[in-house]
């Protein structure tokens, strides 16, 4: 297998074997490859796109690249969620508990930030001691003694996809659907799944901008799983302005122990978490119905079983048993604080998600280069949601900075990613579709 000529005839537009793909992600996976060569596969296949029995061939030779997950003593059906990605979308840190308190075994694979958008495994960070790769062993016992585990990739589990990965936050070809479907899919296939549902983000604020671009990526994924056995389904949902009321790592963490504690409801937030608990319920075939699911799920949140189940996951990873009751003790802040100023009276009409994204990584809360360190201090709470009205100088959010002069720039770009109207706007639909 000669890299730059599988590089070259995909680069022309050229249909690649499966034997030939399988080459290429062996070789990655082993390390003979370098950044260079990966990162120009990366580009060529954003350039022209894969079929899908390249797709399938590579989701497989991703998947295979390393150990596969196995589950058979665990009595419960084996079930995980993943996020094609946005601005504070933590809705996996509260879902895996609920899911877990309703009789699902949930082992999730998440990854880091990527791109504009926060990463799982970045705000699981900001927890003192929370073991985000944890070996097999661990990892299994988790799973069946909790009921769910939030986990990253280790070396042995879908390796070929950790450096791909990495590569595409690096070189702008995070936004090609072959790419996502391989990257996600790879690593839930390795895991063993026997169900997944799937949050594929549309708006500004999400890798897939465009409507028919969301509905083309749901599709491909859905096929892409379901043709390998793991029953799937995708829901559309919104991102045109962040899904949480904060943007960031230790932010959205806090912001994960409130709405287990019961603190976010009648949010677009507890929508998202609550419509994909009803889907994975539904599809594992717990609940009959959707509805009974999300009856199953509010149960679970307001009888305190989903919040034990988060406390035992984080104790048993490594982290504090003591989070919930004492986040302050753990989770750090950040030393300024600064409110965001409404610009002018009127109504909250519209925001730029994808800017507020890269505005946390401005402060720090993400990475422009794969080696960078995260301040998990830093970022955004309090965001007011759109069709909030307000008055001029009245605060839309606060700032969380390492400084003054961090923390004035932020203001000032964050004030600067909302259109305040006169006219209270129309909001769109959280959740607009299934497939």
């Amino acid at each position: 297998m000669i890299p730059q000529e599988i590089i070259r005839r995909k680069r022309d537009g050229g249909e690649l074997a499966a034997a030939d793909i399988r080459s290429f992600i062996d070789a990655l996976a082993a390390g003979r490859l370098s950044e260079g060569q990966i990162g120009a596969f990366a580009m060529a296949v954003w350039f022209k796109g894969m079929s899908r029995q390249e797709i399938v061939a590579l989701t497989l030779a991703m998947a295979d690249s390393g150990d596969r997950l196995q589950w058979a003593d665990i009595d419960r059906p084996i079930a995980d969620k993943h996020s094609t990605g946005g601005v504070g979308d933590n809705v996996s840190l509260m879902l895996a508990p609920i899911a877990a308190a309703c009789g699902l075994a949930v082992p999730m694979i998440s990854g880091r930030g990527l791109g504009h958008t926060g990463g799982t495994l970045d705000k699981l960070e900001s927890i003192p001691g929370y073991m985000i790769t944890p070996d097999a062993d661990l990892f299994h016992r988790v799973v069946k003694q909790a009921g769910c585990a939030i986990i990253g990739q280790t070396g042995a589990l879908a390796p070929a996809d950790g450096r791909l990965y990495a590569v595409r936050d690096v070189t702008a070809t995070v936004d090609s659907i072959p790419l996502i479907t391989a990257s996600i899919l790879s690593k839930k296939l390795a895991a063993g799944l026997q169900t997944l549902v799937l949050d594929v983000k549309v708006g500004n604020g999400a890798f897939m901008a465009e409507r028919n671009q969301a509905e083309m990526l749901a599709r491909s994924l859905v096929e892409v799983a379901n043709g390998a056995g793991v029953k799937t389904s995708a829901l559309i949902t919104d991102m045109n302005e962040p899904l949480a009321d904060s943007a960031g790592n230790a932010v959205e963490m806090r912001n994960c122990l409130d709405f287990l504690a019961g603190r976010k409801g009648n949010t677009r937030l507890e929508a998202v978490v609550l419509a994909f608990a009803a889907e994975m319920l539904e599809k594992s075939g717990i609940a009959a119905l959707p509805e009974e699911g999300e009856a199953m799920a509010r149960r679970a949140l307001s009888s305190g079983k989903a919040a034990e189940i988060f406390s035992r996951m984080v104790s048993m990873l490594g982290g504090p048993a003591d989070l919930i009751e004492n986040p302050d003790r753990y989770l750090a802040r950040a030393p300024v604080e600064k409110p965001v100023a409404a610009a002018r009276s009127g109504w909250l009409a519209a925001c730029d998600a994808r800017g507020i994204g890269v505005s946390v990584i401005d402060l720090g809360g993400g990475r422009r280069h794969p080696a960078d360190r995260i301040d998990h201090r830093v970022g955004f709470s309090e965001l007011l949601p759109l069709g909030t009205r307000v008055n001029a100088g009245e605060p839309i959010a606060l700032v969380h900075a390492a400084d003054e002069a961090a923390a004035e720039r932020a203001a000032a770009a964050l004030a600067a990613h909302y259109r305040i109207t006169e006219d209270e706007p129309a909001l769109n639909p959280v959740i607009s579709g299934l497939v």
